[in-house]
Parts: C-alpha cells; sequence; structure tokens
C-alpha cells in the first residue's frame, strides 16, 4: 500500500489582484512546506462543492485548473469562506469533560486571514488570542457520531479565537467578546489527512514564545465535538469549527503581533491594530 501524507489546500489571491473579491484554490503535495517545491502550488476546483461562496473566480490568464503558480505570485487568504464559525467552551482537559459540552458562534464576518490586522477599539479592555486547532468542514453534515465524524473533515487549519475578557465577562452569551469585526483570522492553509490527537499548539506573542500545550489537553475530542454539534444544527461545506485553546496566551495591544503555531499545520501570523 503507497504511504500518504498531508496534502495542503489554500485559497488565495493572485498579486496584482483584478478584483477586490477575486480568489482562486491551490493545493501543493510537498510533504516539506518549506523546500522549493513545497512553494509552487497548483491550481485546483473548490474542494467545497455545493457552495456558491466557495466557488472561486472564473477565469484568469495563468490560473486555469492544473497551471503552476509560484508562491511569490499570490497573496493566502482566510483558507474558506465558512456560513457558520463555532467554538468550544471550556475544553480542556478533564475539567473539560466534567461539563457538558457547550458551544458558541462566532460571526463569520470576524474572519480575516494571514497577514490581515487584529482590530482592537479603544475602550475594549483586556483582549486576549487562543491558538486554536480548527476543522474544516468538507461536505453538509447532520446527525453524526464519533465514528461517522470523520468523512466529513476535510482538513485542518489554525484558528485564532480573539477573545475581549472583559466583555466575555458581562455578554454571558459571548457575542460581543468573540464576534468582533476581525476576531477569527483563520490561516494560512488546509492541511488534509493529519493525524489530530497529539499536536504542539502555541502562541509567539511579540516574538516571545508562551508556554505551549498540545491538542491531546482539549477535554471533548474532533470527533465528539463534531458529533455533538449536528446533533442540533447542519454544517455545511467551509464551516470552521475551532475546538479550544489549551496553551498559555497574554494580552494584546495595537502594534503588537501574534503568531499562531501548530504542528503539522504551520504558523498563523497576525498584526495588531487600533480600530475605528
Amino acid at each position: 500500500m503507497t504511504a500518504t501524507h498531508p496534502r495542503r489546500i489554500a485559497r488565495v489571491r493572485p498579486l496584482p489582484a483584478a478584483a477586490a473579491d477575486e480568489f482562486f484554490f491551490v493545493a501543493n503535495d510537498a510533504p516539506d512546506f518549506g523546500s522549493d517545491a513545497g512553494k509552487v502550488w497548483t491550481v485546483t476546483g473548490s474542494p467545497f462543492p455545493g457552495s456558491a461562496a466557495n466557488a472561486g473566480s472564473r477565469h484568469r490568464s495563468g490560473w486555469e485548473p492544473g497551471a503552476s503558480v509560484d508562491q511569490a505570485s499570490f497573496t493566502f487568504l482566510a483558507p474558506c469562506v465558512p456560513a457558520n464559525v463555532l467554538g468550544m467552551a471550556h475544553n480542556t482537559g478533564r475539567a473539560g469533560r466534567d461539563l457538558p459540552p457547550q458551544a458558541f458562534h462566532k460571526a463569520a464576518t470576524s474572519v480575516v486571514g494571514p497577514g490581515d490586522a487584529i482590530e482592537l477599539r479603544a475602550g475594549m479592555g483586556r483582549v486576549e488570542p487562543e491558538a486554536e486547532l480548527t476543522v474544516v468542514v468538507g461536505s453538509r453534515a447532520r446527525g453524526l457520531t464519533p465514528d461517522t465524524a470523520g468523512a466529513v473533515i476535510l482538513g485542518y487549519t489554525i484558528g485564532n479565537d480573539v477573545s475581549a475578557r472583559d466583555l466575555q465577562a458581562t455578554d454571558e452569551l459571548w457575542i460581543s467578546a468573540k464576534s468582533q469585526d476581525t476576531f477569527t483570522p483563520a490561516g494560512p492553509w488546509i492541511v488534509t489527512d493529519l493525524a489530530a490527537g497529539d499536536l504542539r499548539i502555541g502562541i509567539r506573542h511579540n516574538g516571545v514564545e508562551l508556554t505551549p500545550a498540545s491538542s491531546a489537553d482539549l477535554g471533548w475530542t474532533v470527533a465528539e465535538i463534531l458529533a455533538y454539534l449536528t446533533s442540533f444544527m447542519t454544517l455545511h461545506p467551509g464551516d470552521l469549527v475551532l475546538t479550544g485553546f489549551p496553551a498559555q496566551s497574554a494580552a494584546i495591544l495595537p502594534g503588537d503581533t501574534v503568531s499562531c503555531h501548530i504542528a503539522g499545520i504551520g504558523e498563523l501570523t497576525n498584526p495588531v491594530a487600533a480600530g475605528a
């Protein structure tokens, strides 16, 4: 049997862009992400069949399916356009499993891509990033079980569940704390066929490495999370499910830089700026 290795899929915008909303999907099969081969991508069709929001742009010379494009010729966007963005509360270790599973919604409009600024409005109080293993849903799903959940996972990306702690304390639904514009950076790509049970997760804040943890420290597993969510709602192609934050964080301020990293996926870096 031929061994398989993870494949990367990214949503990108050519340079220069013909339009502000132009994007294409590209794929890369190189096992070494930093190699020369890892920087040459192949234009591919949308990995989200039936999702109009993820259909991609219709035509651009040199960007036909099957064409090779160098990484220097495009910018990475958030890896998909989700209908739903969901997170899991108190999902760390045994303490998380001792409580019933609890999800929260993040606005799909809070999603931004690699390099986009996390914008903090004046008077928001303490804001912290959370590096999270993030499931990218590949097909419509309802009524999953832990045994069937894997079939709907296209792959994994990095999500940054930016959270306004003072607002979280006063808003029991966490909407204002979690759904601010720019509060869900995601990317830089999707990695398929990834064994996600024990991946190192951490944050680099202004170049300083904070104490990391592992996806093994999450209370509820990915399969259990998907079974729980689809017990009461339908997930759609391109939806993002942030699974929880087990590592150390720190307060962020305008002028900072936040890098979230997960082994086997890579690094998602965003500057922090003052918002209007």
